[in-house]
């Protein structure tokens, strides 16, 4: 389980990880309570792998051609 936690890192979560990281530490260093709870929230999600919209919450649905019916499209008409 954990060597494939391991290998599900990308670009995007190395870079999530790494700057809550740099956010913890500035927040230490300024002695900043609300920026550590921010930086540790943004690490828990980085860790975790997820977003702000959880999985795949901000996503549009996709519909195979025979799921759309006719009647769902709306038609317009020009007035002149």
């Amino acid at each position: 389980m954990l060597k494939s936690y391991l290998n599900n890192w990308t670009l995007m979560r190395l870079i999530r990880t790494v700057l809550s990281v740099l956010i913890i530490i500035q927040a230490i260093s300024i002695h900043d309570i609300a920026m550590s709870l921010v930086g540790i929230v943004l690490l828990g999600m980085a860790l975790a792998n997820i977003g702000c919209c959880g999985s795949g919450g901000c996503t549009a649905p996709t519909y195979k051609k025979s799921e759309v019916k006719k009647e769902e499209f709306i038609s317009y008409e020009e007035v002149v």
